[in-house]
């Protein structure tokens, strides 16, 4: 066919046509594969895909999610992280992942209260969650905890001279109180003197360290309130009870005499033999996954006998070369059995816990009615106070009592994902075959055939 200038023109214009074209789809692919993606996980036991549970939770958030990974400029790292949470951003589109060298915002690390080099801050709406362990049942935990439409009510009794949660003296809670908000509760104080009745929603009641004794009213109203169920978190100092004695002997708790002396402290620094320091905990649900050190000033030991009522364990204890000191804390303090001094390890917490009858509508486990009850007792308030919560892993401590008080704990236990493919074993004998495959045979039949193409040509 002859081509003349005319045809010649209709071939160019339908050569720029679908050259217009195809950049119009490559662009269009381009536009719709940041606007949506997808993805397939070929893995074994689908490790790069979220659980079911951890679906749910998302559906649960409507409003946009921040998470914020401090991390230093290490590409292992960040990249465990990205693998973790690319996840959960193919489910949730306004997920945002930001990440943060702690080096270059040291003012900024030490307010959050950051302890580890890829630590996680999640921010939903006005509530914040931080995680620690760098796993989905880890990371959906904290959105659940974040989920939760229900704010929890947590009461501080006042009027005694308790520790309050809302003011900023050095012997207050004030700034473990304004995490505590932080975290989605609801925080208040109670004067049982002014309103005997406690608020039918309260999750936790905290006897946060009384200077002065409570009326016997009052006691019968707390005790009234562990009767029927509530979660119970006391704090109690060196001393005498104010009161409470009763409460002590329903729970099944005794107190030690004197202060607890640690003199391991002076290794760290620390001079005062009353600071107990705590290094190693049991494995419960408030420990578990816990491993930062922490601070308890002036604390006092206790114990648990079978009241016949509550099952009691022990969370927090003293390293062994400790003794609760019954003489003057002055001069040189020696350890005297004739005293009635014992030595460590001591419990500082125990947890108290026995079930209740189940009266919530559709299995509801996290009503009161409908769950175990749960009670913590510390020999110890100080390490919650003002002027030493930033010491250690305080903070994190009490949060993670908390946080087990009030159910939070058993939202969701996601099994770890194995991964049975991700070695490849060969005998030696194998890699010598493939190692002489690649290196001679495979360029040789490369060689060959293109000496063949060559020939074939040359004869042509």
């Amino acid at each position: 066919m002859k081509i003349n200038r005319k045809l010649h023109q209709q071939i160019r214009l339908q050569n720029f046509l679908f050259t217009l074209l195809f950049l119009v789809l490559v662009g269009l692919l381009a536009w719709l594969s940041e606007r949506y993606s997808t993805g397939w996980d070929w893995t074994a036991e689908g490790r790069h895909s979220l659980s079911e549970s951890s679906q749910k939770v998302l559906v649960l958030m409507e409003d946009p999610l921040t998470i914020t990974a401090y991390a230093h400029e290490d590409n292992e790292l960040r990249g465990r992280i990205k693998e973790l949470v690319i996840p959960y951003q193919r489910h949730k589109a306004d997920l945002e992942l930001t990440f943060v060298n702690p080096d270059l915002h040291p003012d900024r690390v030490r307010e959050l209260g950051i302890t580890m080099d890829g630590e996680l801050t999640l921010e939903y709406g006005q509530r914040t969650e931080k995680v620690h362990d760098l796993s989905e049942q880890a990371l959906t935990n904290a959105l659940a905890r974040l989920a939760k439409s229900q704010e929890l009510a947590i009461l501080f009794l006042e009027g005694h001279g308790e520790r309050s949660p809302l003011r900023d003296a050095n012997f207050d809670l004030g700034q473990f109180g304004h995490t505590l908000e932080n975290q989605g509760f609801q925080v208040h104080g109670w004067n049982l003197a002014k309103q005997p009745d406690l608020p039918a929603n309260t999750s936790v009641l905290i006897i946060a360290s009384p200077q002065v004794p409570y009326l016997p009213g009052e006691v019968e109203t707390i005790r009234r309130f562990v009767d029927d169920g509530g979660n119970l978190l006391w704090f109690a100092e060196p001393g005498n009870l104010k009161g409470l004695e009763s409460l002590a002997e329903t729970l099944g708790v005794t107190f030690l005499p004197g202060v607890v002396v640690d003199p391991s402290g002076r290794a760290l620094g620390i001079q005062d033999p009353t600071f107990a320091l705590v290094a190693e905990y049991p494995l419960t649900p408030i420990t578990r996954n816990f491993q930062n050190l922490t601070l308890f000033p002036r604390a006092r030991a206790l114990e648990t006998k079978d009241s016949g009522q509550f099952s009691a364990g022990v969370f927090l204890q003293t390293l062994p070369r400790t003794w609760n000191e019954t003489g003057p804390l002055e001069g040189e303090i020696t350890f005297d059995p004739d005293q009635g001094e014992q030595e460590g390890p001591l419990p500082l917490g125990v947890t108290l816990t026995r079930p209740m009858p189940g009266d919530g509508e559709d299995g509801d486990s996290d009503s009161r009615q409908s769950t175990n009850q749960r009670i913590v007792v510390i020999g110890d308030g100080d390490f919650l106070s003002n002027t030493y919560l930033g010491n250690g892993g305080n903070l994190d401590l009490g949060l993670n009592i908390v946080q087990w008080l009030t159910h939070n704990d058993r939202f969701i236990d996601i099994p770890p994902k194995t991964a049975p493919d991700t070695r490849l074993t060969l005998s030696s004998t194998a890699l010598a075959l493939i190692g002489f495959g690649f290196m001679i045979v495979l360029p040789l039949i490369l060689f060959g055939g293109g000496m063949f193409i060559w020939w074939r040509r040359r004869r042509a």
